[in-house]
C-alpha cells in the first residue's frame, strides 16, 4: 500500500508540473518573473533604457518561442524598488504582453515601470515573488527570476553588522523551496556587484547567474536591422548562451 501511495504522489506531482498542449502532449510548466530596477541608482548608470529594450526582446522571444527559447506557462513582471524600504509592488501578468510587438512591449514596460523610485529593495521583491508563486499555485514548476539592475542594494530590511557587506543581507530564502529548480539571474550588474551576488548571497537551493553590464552591452550587436523580430536568430542564440545559461546547483 505504501508503494502505491508513493507512485500516486509522484504521478500527481508530474501532473501538476505539466500542462496540456494543443496536440494532446504535455509540456513542462515553468514560471518566468522579470524584475526591473526603477531606482535612482540604476537610472544613474545609464542602463535603464537599454535594459527596458532588452527586456522587451527577452519577453517577446520567450512568449513566442523564438529560436530555442522556452515558452513559460506563467509570466510576471514587477519593479525592484520603492519610495520606502519594504514597500509592496504589483506585478503585471503574462496577458499584459501577449500578442504585442517588441516595440509595444517596450512601451508598456516604460509605462508600467518608470524609473522614479528612491530605493532598490531586493528582499521585498523576492518576498513578493514567493507570495505570488504560492498564491497562483505555481509551486513545483521551475522558476526563473531575472533581475535587471546594477545589483547594488539600497535597503535590505536588516541591520548590517560591522565588517559585513550589504550584499550578504540580500535574502533569497523565500524562494528556496518553491521548486526543485529556482534560478536567479542578475543582468546589468557591475563586475563588483556581480561577483558579490555570486559569492556573498547565502542560499542552499537557489542557483545564481550574473551577466555584467559590459557583456549585456553586446546584445544589440546581435540584431539585424533589416530583419523582423521573428527571424533574429543571432539574438535568440545569444540570449540562450549568455542569459538563459543552465546553472548547476551549488555544492553544499
Amino acid at each position: 500500500m505504501n508503494k502505491l501511495r508513493r507512485v500516486w504522489a509522484i504521478a500527481v506531482t508530474v501532473s501538476l508540473a505539466c500542462t496540456p498542449t494543443g496536440d494532446g502532449t504535455r509540456q513542462a510548466r515553468s514560471t518566468l518573473v522579470l524584475g526591473i530596477d526603477v531606482s535612482g541608482s540604476f537610472r544613474a548608470t545609464g542602463n535603464y533604457n537599454d535594459a527596458i529594450d532588452f527586456a522587451a526582446h527577452y519577453l517577446y522571444g520567450h512568449l513566442n518561442g523564438m529560436g530555442e527559447l522556452r515558452v513559460p506557462s506563467a509570466v510576471f513582471v514587477g519593479s525592484v524598488g520603492g519610495d520606502r524600504p519594504g514597500q509592496p509592488k504589483s506585478f503585471q501578468p503574462i496577458h499584459a504582453f501577449q500578442g504585442k510587438t517588441v516595440d509595444e512591449i517596450a512601451t508598456a514596460l516604460r509605462e508600467f515601470f518608470p524609473p522614479e523610485d528612491s530605493f532598490t529593495d531586493f528582499n521585498a521583491f523576492f518576498d513578493r515573488v514567493a507570495t505570488l508563486v504560492k498564491r497562483q499555485g505555481l509551486i513545483l514548476a521551475p522558476l526563473n527570476v531575472v533581475v535587471l539592475s546594477d545589483g547594488v542594494p539600497d535597503a535590505t530590511g536588516r541591520a548590517t553588522a560591522e565588517g559585513q557587506s550589504a550584499y550578504s543581507q540580500i535574502d533569497v530564502s523565500p524562494l528556496e523551496y518553491l521548486s526543485r529548480s529556482v534560478t536567479v539571474r542578475l543582468l546589468y550588474g557591475s563586475p563588483t556587484s556581480s561577483v558579490a551576488w555570486e559569492r556573498e548571497i547565502k542560499s542552499r537551493r537557489v542557483r545564481m547567474w550574473t551577466v555584467d553590464e559590459q557583456v549585456m552591452s553586446g546584445w544589440r550587436e546581435q540584431l539585424e536591422p533589416s530583419l523582423s523580430a521573428d527571424v533574429q536568430d543571432g539574438l535568440w542564440s545569444w540570449i540562450q548562451d549568455n542569459v538563459d545559461f543552465r546553472v548547476r546547483s551549488r555544492v553544499l
